[in-house]
């Protein structure tokens, strides 16, 4: 990568358009759309994949490596999706379930009391990915689901990331993508135009809302740009698997 790419990736940006601007922008846009949606996360995310997230949760969990001994740090874990899918599926030896909004984990919280963790122990805690308040190689895998696109200063939050995981861990990191098939990209930003403002209207009366959440999709990065990302925050053998013919992507790096 140019030393003008990297600049570019390394900078502050408004996670809508991918343009240089204050961070504080992103971030309470960000708790405002979070907070509002909690409730209805869960059938927002079923109903606008069409069913499809559990496989991706699946394969990002899978991704991860866990093992019986693993303690895994869920970043962006929102409600949970992430933790538990790993608590059913690779059950580790602890879990701790951050998230920028305090509303999310309320609901992931409720999650836990109902049995979602399947015995698997949880904390909570509110916690920016870009400044994660626990020691170097503390942890033995790291995940993040929908939650890199949405961080003004990414690089910080992959540096943060690698700072945190053991030598040897794992960051498995699900995010929506750009489908390498022109067809089926153009398609698909039809549907991110005129879909994903219908589902929030209908699910929250926000519309304006999830017209930020389309916007933010079609201005990440691609999957090689991203994957570049890692390779420039530390992490090796970074790799990444296309799903829905791109629409997402499991991308992960070791330390």
């Amino acid at each position: 990568m140019s030393s003008e790419a990297q600049h570019a990736e390394e900078r502050v940006v408004d996670t809508a358009t991918g343009a240089e601007a204050p961070a504080e922008i992103s971030e309470e846009r960000v708790q405002h759309i979070f907070s509002n949606i909690a409730k209805q996360y869960a059938r927002f995310n079923a109903v606008s994949s069409f069913g499809l997230f559990k496989g991706w949760l699946r394969k990002t969990v899978d991704a991860a490596n866990l093992t019986p001994e693993s303690d895994l740090l869920d970043l962006a874990g929102g409600t949970g999706d992430v933790s538990y899918m790993a608590a059913s599926r690779r059950p580790p030896a602890h879990i701790q379930l951050t998230d920028f909004v305090p509303e999310m984990l309320d609901v992931a919280r409720e999650r836990e009391a109902a049995g979602a963790a399947c015995g698997v122990p949880i904390d909570f805690e509110v916690v920016d990915a870009q400044e994660i308040p626990y020691a170097d190689n503390s942890y033995d895998a790291v995940t993040m689901a929908y939650g890199i696109r949405n961080i003004p200063d990414r690089m910080k939050a992959l540096r943060e990331v690698h700072r945190v995981l053991k030598p040897g861990g794992t960051f498995a990191c699900l995010e929506f993508s750009t489908p390498p098939n022109a067809v089926w990209r153009f398609l698909y930003h039809i549907y991110l135009k005129v879909m994903i403002p219908f589902w929030g209207q209908v699910f929250t009366h926000d519309r304006p809302s999830f017209v930020y959440l389309a916007d933010s999709i079609r201005a990440f990065p691609d999957q090689e740009h991203y994957a570049q990302m890692l390779r420039d925050a530390g992490f090796s053998d970074v790799s990444w698997k296309n799903y829905a013919g791109g629409i997402v992507a499991v991308h992960t790096g070791h330390k």
